[in-house]
């Protein structure tokens, strides 16, 4: 099919939506806990309790009187069943200074969680009064006192090491050996924490990342030390095993003539110094490269060691100056190389290192790096535009369900900032790096989660496939490519093995190269199936090859400085949107999507593939017959009432539909795409494994006006659908719901959710109303933290695109868009 010409900008709707009220009408029947026999269960949790309280005063006495400790407590583990959580929100008593500090998924048996609550010793009694109360007293409503709670407990002891170690049960620490915690502070408890610590002496890093509610450090014992720590502080909320360095595995191999490169060299013009800039933070860049010196400047390469330089180094294999080429040249190189024409490059370059020249023993906190890398180009260039580029990923799975880490948190903080200044930041899904045999290796890609810090909700996380299927090289007759064109990258990462709740990655893919398989041995990567970039040794050869899901992120970086350069006022979350919504699934992909009519189903491919392969020119420009709507705007999504906090308000956007051409257009197959792109302000810890206590700070969701409803039918909709989502009620009462490609429950995960309704042209005529309404985070549920007025930034995007018909639809619309758009009809 012909690429249709793309001639006009999109269309920017001034103004905001209108905002409309939330209207709760009450609460939704509350889940019944379990039958018990009342005394029988009371008896138990009492015994329980019981040997848990004798062991915390045994822990209590058996203090050290010369190590200084903060007010003396002690830590509960409670068990109960998933599907009981109901019974977390019981586990915390501010005025008592009770807290519930991680809560995490047991192993064995099956089914069942943990929940880690410290105790000050003041409060010792809590719990086994309200046992005591369950097994003596009844309610008004002559049932047991306090049974929602005690009813769905299963058992109860005293909380060790192991209570608070959320990680997976295989690294937990055997033995007296020494390791690397990733310790978890209760906020405001660092310096208390420190002084413990220097008491024990304990050896800590200095780095630390901080959030709302924790405080994250590093912290170097065995066991028992660990113990010692929680024995006399109460301190630490949560422990994790601290994450090697990272590490990326490559094959770069290639020669060009060095002639070649002196002529394009000598044919390249700089963009300039204001122009946008993509920042690198990798292995540092070889930067008196004849075909990077153009694009960065010395003063723009930073590293956040001064021991280390600058410069890319052979232990990462000059990762940095391959990633350079391909973000300052994308695909363009060969061709670039084989012209005379000048060739003005669109933007600049900057680095950042933040890996060292060789490797180490000791784990470093990777977030704190980041937040230290993305600082100092700030701090250097603090009014120039940039995109942020992180292809570098963890190859310690210990985390492959898609719970947030501190590293993946941190990357949620940089991008969220404070809400005012927001950040893009471009990460790679990560790369499998085992041997791959076979042509069954989708099954491989999908049961090999995406890497630390993929997990992180704000930034674009980026997968790989190819188009790479021809092999030229003599050396290789005989050999297939693994990959048929179309499909993914052989080493790309998904989340399709993620737990369901966890966001959508990776959000797209782009080229990543393919694999050559000669039908019985591994496969392996070869130059015909690569991508051409810069080699980090020009004495040595001047190009080199680069492939996987680091080429993918350089190219998605690439895209997002040239949207950049052409909306400069755009938001980040409009830039990663207009990335996401430009995306189409390739034939190869569309054939897994067609297979099935479930939207479940298509949620796993989803999974897989992310929203598809990225269009550089859709994302820039409209046709007259598919054109783009971009709407940014914002929310206050919380309030206070009645000293409680409480949803506040949704926006309404009137669409600019020409209903007159629409409605010629009768029974016309159209399209209409939305995608809706924010941030959240993160939370992390394992307590957000609890619906009550939540990671993201505020979540969007959008829904359409069906083409049979009144403005009246539509408000109430959206009301009782926010109020759903509030509640965590399933339930979508959408009438035209069928027609969504994905559905809500398909694609409402993370911070940015597209997708697509197709009808006819008179039923679109009708659609002609959007509203973005809030669903609930640790905003709203944790009003001790003083959020709940926060305002939250969004963008809308809406393409209606008319396949296969030559119509004007731009020229109308465009006229609509640039008169007052009548807002106010809500």
């Amino acid at each position: 099919m012909a690429k249709k010409s793309r001639d006009f900008p999109h269309l920017y709707v001034e103004g905001t939506g209108t905002s409309e009220p939330y209207k709760s009408s009450g609460r939704g029947s509350a889940k019944l806990p379990p039958e018990r026999d009342r005394y029988a269960h009371a008896q138990f949790l009492e015994e329980a309790i019981g040997r848990a309280l004798e062991k915390a005063q045994l822990q209590l006495k058996s203090r050290d009187a010369q190590i200084p400790t903060e007010p003396p407590g002690f830590y509960l583990e409670f068990q109960i069943k998933a599907e009981e959580n109901e019974a977390l929100k019981s586990l915390e008593n501010r005025s008592k200074k009770i807290e519930l500090v991680a809560v995490s998924q047991l192993t064995e048996p099956a089914g069942m969680v943990k929940a880690t609550v410290f105790v000050p010793k003041s409060a010792s009694d809590f719990f086994l009064k309200k046992i005591q109360e369950y097994r003596d007293k009844n309610t008004d409503k002559n049932k047991p006192k306090n049974q929602p709670f005690i009813a769905r407990l299963e058992g109860v002891d005293i909380g060790t090491v192991q209570s608070l170690f959320t990680d997976e049960p295989s690294l937990f620490p055997q033995n007296e050996r020494e390791v690397w915690w990733e310790v978890w502070l209760r906020k405001d408890r660092k310096e208390a924490f420190n002084s413990l610590t220097a008491n024990l002496n304990l050896r800590t890093k200095p780095d630390y990342l901080s959030f709302p509610e924790h405080d994250i450090v590093l912290a170097l014992c065995n066991l028992e030390a660990m113990a010692q720590v929680i024995k006399h502080s109460d301190a630490v909320a949560e422990l994790r095993i601290a994450k090697d360095t990272p590490s990326f595995f490559l094959e770069m191999k290639g020669r060009e003539q060095d002639e070649w490169v002196q002529d394009l060299a000598n044919r390249v013009v700089n963009s300039g110094k204001q122009a946008v800039s993509i920042c690198l933070l990798d292995s540092g860049v070889m930067q008196r490269h004849p075909l990077l010196t153009p694009g960065l400047n010395p003063p723009d390469m930073h590293t956040v060691n001064d021991n280390w330089g600058v410069n890319d180094s052979a232990t990462w294999k000059g990762h940095g100056t391959a990633m350079a080429g391909l973000c300052l040249y994308a695909e363009s190189l060969m061709d670039f190389l084989a012209t005379s024409d000048p060739v003005k490059l669109l933007h600049r370059l900057e680095s950042v290192k933040i890996l060292p020249n060789s490797g180490t023993n000791d784990p470093d906190l990777y977030g704190a790096i980041t937040g230290q890398g993305v600082s100092l180009p700030e701090i250097q260039d603090p009014d120039r535009r940039r995109v942020f580029c992180m292809a570098v990923t963890s190859d310690t799975q210990s985390n492959n369900r898609g719970t947030p880490t501190s590293w993946s948190a941190a990357v949620d903080q940089l991008c969220f900032n404070d809400g005012e200044f927001r950040r893009l930041i471009i990460i790679s899904a990560g790369n499998i790096r085992e041997d791959i045999n076979g042509e069954d290796y989708l099954n491989i890609n999908d049961i090999e989660p995406i890497e630390n810090p993929g997990q992180a909700w704000n930034a674009l996380i980026v997968g790989a496939y190819t188009e790479k299927v021809n092999i030229i090289d003599a050396k290789y007759a005989g050999w297939t490519p693994l990959a048929p064109g179309g499909e993914l990258c052989p080493r790309s990462r998904t989340s399709v093995s993620w737990d369901g709740h966890w966001p959508i990655r990776p959000d797209v893919v782009f080229e990543g190269g393919n694999m050559a398989w000669d039908g019985q041995n591994p496969a392996e990567s070869i130059n015909d199936l690569g991508l051409l970039t810069t080699h980090y040794r020009p004495n040595f050869r001047m190009l080199d090859h680069i492939s996987d899901t680091s080429s993918a992120t350089a190219f998605a970086s690439y895209m997002a400085a040239r949207i950049m350069s052409e909306y400069p006022d755009f938001y980040p979350e409009t830039v990663r949107g207009l990335i996401v919504h430009s995306a189409e699934w390739t034939s190869a992909m569309q054939a897994h999507f067609i297979a099935t009519s479930s939207k479940r189903e298509r949620g796993n491919f989803l999974r897989r593939y992310g929203y598809g392969v990225p269009d550089l020119d859709r994302a820039i420009k409209s046709a007259n017959n598919d054109l783009t709507l971009i709407i940014e705007d914002k929310i206050q999504p919380f309030h206070v009432q009645k000293s409680q906090v409480t949803m506040k308000e949704m926006k309404i956007h009137k669409l600019p539909l020409p209903k007159e051409i629409l409605e010629e257009l009768g029974e016309a197959t159209i399209e209409l795409k939305i995608t809706l792109s924010y941030f959240i302000e993160p939370n992390p810890g394992e307590r957000g494994w609890a619906y009550r206590h939540r990671y993201p700070s505020h979540g969007f969701r959008f829904q359409v006006k069906d083409s049979l409803e009144t403005d009246e039918m539509f408000r109430e909709r959206i009301n009782l659908a926010a109020r759903e989502k509030e509640e965590d009620l399933s339930g979508n009462r959408q009438s035209d719901n069928n027609k969504w490609f994905l559905g809500p429950h398909a694609r409402d995960f993370g911070s940015i959710h597209s997708d697509i309704w197709q009808g006819t042209a008179v039923e679109l005529a009708a659609k002609d109303a959007i509203d973005v309404y809030p669903v609930g985070g640790w905003w709203k549920e944790k009003k001790y933290l003083n959020r709940y007025n926060a305002i939250a930034y969004y963008s809308l995007l809406v393409s209606i695109r008319v396949p296969g018909v030559e119509v004007d639809i731009y020229t109308p619309i465009s006229n609509l868009v640039s008169l007052t758009v009548p807002l106010d009809s809500f």
